[in-house]
């Protein structure tokens, strides 16, 4: 355990690690001939772990489903925050067609990078 006064704690900048609600990216999206632009905030680790874990279940003999649709869709609530059709709601995303919801599943963070972890190795413990 580091003392107020240790060189260790001194040289930690936790503002390094932090988002702040105040970081917004603007991305372009591409539907065939239309570009645009989307307002989408950065996804903290703890809210992507969480919406992970939402759409994970587990079967009685211990296998393990991701549902992959429900992750992208969570998120995409999540993380875009201006818009031209407005706020990002399931009847918005029940609504659109396959060209735009490909171009914006594009700004959705990968749930899992390959060399983190293996979904078919997951186990209920």
């Amino acid at each position: 355990m580091t003392t107020e006064n240790s060189p260790a704690q001194k040289s930690f900048d936790v503002s390094k690690y932090t988002i702040n609600t105040s970081d917004r990216e603007l991305v372009d999206v591409v539907v065939g001939d239309d570009k645009f632009k989307v307002e989408i905030k950065p996804l903290t680790w703890f809210k992507k772990n969480q919406l992970i874990t939402d759409c994970m279940t587990f079967t009685t003999d211990g296998e393990t489903k991701f549902n992959g649709s429900k992750y992208v869709k969570e998120v995409l609530k999540e993380i875009v925050t201006d818009a031209p059709w407005g706020k990002t709601t399931d009847a918005f995303l029940l609504s659109i067609n396959a060209d735009l919801g490909q171009a914006l599943e594009a700004i959705v963070p990968k749930a899992f990078l390959t060399d983190e972890l293996d979904i078919d190795s997951v186990k209920k413990e």
